[in-house]
């Protein structure tokens, strides 16, 4: 079975162009209303909405702005269908280096991600 992967390529470049410029205005046009971001942070599973995430985003110094080096690519996108996605990046916002699984639905309003899981590692 092949889907077209144009569509759900281009939510993911509007999204690394959000996260490099700091965008939350961006980031949010490609989350739907209802999604969250989750992560382990000590053993434990943390929860944080997208308008929470927003906020933090419009707080923090962008990629972008620091002159920071940009380096964000698709891993994988696995479709099951015309209208489902999941998709495995990996992206940086230096110290933290991202591996992002981002889960894409095609809703009535384009495609959206609706749940958005990560881990990161700290470098120099």
């Amino acid at each position: 079975m092949s889907h077209d992967r144009s569509t759900v390529e281009a939510v993911v470049q509007n999204y690394f162009d959000g996260l490099y410029e700091g965008d939350a205005d961006k980031l949010g046009a490609m989350f739907d209303t209802t999604a969250d971001l989750r992560w382990v942070e000590k053993g434990e599973l943390q929860v944080l909405t997208v308008p929470d995430w927003l906020d933090r985003v419009r707080k923090r110094p962008s990629g972008k702005a620091e002159g920071k080096a940009r380096e964000d690519f698709i891993v994988t996108i696995d479709r099951s269908d015309d209208n489902t996605a999941f998709i495995k990046v990996r992206c940086q916002l230096p110290p933290r280096f991202f591996t992002d699984y981002l889960v894409a639905m095609k809703l009535s309003d384009g495609w959206k991600i609706v749940s958005k899981s990560y881990r990161y590692d700290l470098r120099d």
